[in-house]
């Protein structure tokens, strides 16, 4: 299910747990712990770039849930040179 799930994150393209989670056909808590895993892995990274908030992030549209603009974790792949 981990290859199921990098192969969705390699897609690219913005995907919210839930519906992670119904594309892999497992739990919420289940998506929320193979992302952890996968950061201890180093295969992801928490995308840090929230601090100065929302204003000209290019990652802004993504945080918008059901129209309302909530703080999200949002993950990246880390490229190994």
């Amino acid at each position: 299910m981990l290859e199921l799930m990098m192969q969705e994150i390699r897609a690219g393209g913005t995907l919210e747990t839930h519906q992670l989670a119904d594309k892999l056909g497992a739990s919420v808590p289940m998506v929320a712990a193979m992302l952890a895993h996968l950061e201890r892995a180093g295969l992801i990274s928490a995308y840090q770039g929230c601090d100065s908030g929302c204003d000209g992030c290019g990652l802004k549209s993504g945080c918008h849930v059901g129209g309302k603009a909530q703080r999200v974790q949002i993950w990246q792949l880390v490229t190994r040179e």
